[in-house]
């Protein structure tokens, strides 16, 4: 356990990951949005020009460029702000930076804050028009939070909150009220909130989700509201390593060492508290729930930050153990570098796992994986139950001169495998 939270602590110090400062300051979490119609070739007098050349808005619809302009639909902004904020959005869409459905993060200085705020903003294009042989209408949606660095980590639930709108959006602006704003409103608790919110409701146990997420375990939730729900589903989305490394699918060490955890983890919101029902972790996982739980004040920026740098330690990790894999194919010594990384690193049933899925086409590498894995067995120091978790004993010279030995050969025995209770509760 120790060299596990050594491991840790270089992954928050080393220069490879990305830095918190930014969201350490306790600061007031504002939110607001602004929605416009955008139009092209569309002009209108209304607007001024300051000293600088810059557009001065003096009207809820203001050209911001020659061949389009801006109309205010929905805002939350102090009314001094709004004018600001379509200036600026005026100035970008004239640079042509601005892409259907991509969103972008900047910072914009507004008059009610003192530092600059991030700002979210996307083209939205509806499917179509309101008359034949007419454009179909345009919106350019801004949502406004936090520090830059912060909103461009939800840049992805941000787009999906996004496209979302495009449903309940009419040119008359029929569902204002009843859908639009309220949709509007919600971006901050609906893509921003739901880490911390999560963090704060699992506690110590948010290491069962983590490992389930690394792993691809699948998780069902009952007795829960849909809220709390859709928040689970979002921290295992953001925690996974889908897009990053090799879809490998729900066949990692934590399934197949016991046939009690082939079927789902199960979440039950029932109580005060969520149970656990055929969860596992490991070291890694528990040691980096210490990391979120130290986070002083429930920063949904710093929380997200730090989910990365999880992410981040996993691959640089992988990518370790892959390079003495290629080494272990032609060195013994290699191979006990191997198995000392993978004790001392805490996660080595989800590092073989993917290497495994990976290198599935090379016998040289799969044998000396496979080898590995019996060896994790044995010790006891993969993913464990929280009834059947188990210290390891040392035994490393033993493997590292004698059962390495056999890795051209047949396997070594695996002995007696962990996790014979029944399938654990967490309570």
């Amino acid at each position: 356990m120790l060299q596990a939270q050594v491991s840790v602590a270089e992954s928050m110090d080393g220069d490879e990951l990305r830095s918190e400062d930014s969201f350490v300051e306790e600061r007031p979490c504002i939110h607001y949005y602004a929605l416009y119609l955008y139009q092209a070739g569309s002009l209108s007098h209304g607007a001024a020009e300051s000293d600088d050349g810059s557009p001065v808005c003096t009207t809820r619809e203001t050209p911001p460029a020659e061949g389009f302009s801006l109309s205010l639909v929905d805002t939350n902004l102090p009314a001094e702000s709004e004018p600001e904020l379509r200036s600026f959005m005026a100035k970008r869409l004239s640079r042509g930076a601005l892409f259907v459905g991509m969103g972008n993060v900047v910072s914009v200085e507004l008059s009610f804050a003192e530092d600059a705020v991030g700002c979210y903003y996307c083209l939205l294009r509806q499917e179509q028009a309101c008359d034949p042989g007419s454009r179909p209408p345009e919106y350019v949606v801004c949502f406004l939070g936090g520090p830059e660095k912060g909103l461009d980590l939800f840049r992805l639930e941000l787009d999906k909150h996004a496209e979302r709108l495009k449903a309940i959006l009419d040119p008359q602006a029929a569902h204002l009220d009843t859908r639009v704003s309220p949709h509007l409103a919600g971006w901050f608790a609906e893509s921003v909130l739901p880490i911390s919110r999560v963090v704060t409701l699992f506690q110590e146990k948010l290491a069962y989700l983590l490992h389930a997420a690394l792993s691809s375990t699948p998780v069902e939730v009952k007795n829960s509201d849909v809220e709390t729900e859709n928040d689970i589903f979002r921290f295992l989305s953001s925690a996974s390593l889908h897009g990053l490394v090799q879809d490998h699918g729900a066949t990692s060490l934590c399934v197949t060492t016991t046939e009690e955890l082939h079927k789902p983890v199960t979440v039950d919101c029932g109580g005060s508290q969520p149970r656990l029902i055929h969860a596992a972790s490991n070291a890694f996982c528990e040691d980096w729930v210490q990391v979120f739980m130290n986070s002083a004040g429930g920063n949904p920026f710093l929380f997200r930050q730090k989910l990365e740098n999880f992410k981040l330690k996993v691959i640089q990790d992988m990518n370790n153990l892959k390079r003495l894999l290629r080494q272990a194919d032609t060195s013994h010594y290699a191979l006990f570098r191997c198995y000392t990384f993978l004790k001392n690193c805490g996660n080595g049933d989800i590092l073989l796992d993917v290497v495994r899925a990976e290198q599935a086409e090379n016998p040289e590498s799969s044998g000396v994986v496979s080898v590995l894995e019996e060896f994790i067995r044995d010790e006891g120091f993969g993913a464990q139950t929280a009834l059947s978790r188990m210290n390891a004993t040392s035994k490393i010279s033993h493997f590292a001169w004698g059962e390495f030995t056999h890795v051209g050969s047949s396997s070594p025995s695996a002995g007696a495998l962990c996790g014979s209770n029944p399938p654990p509760q967490i309570q």
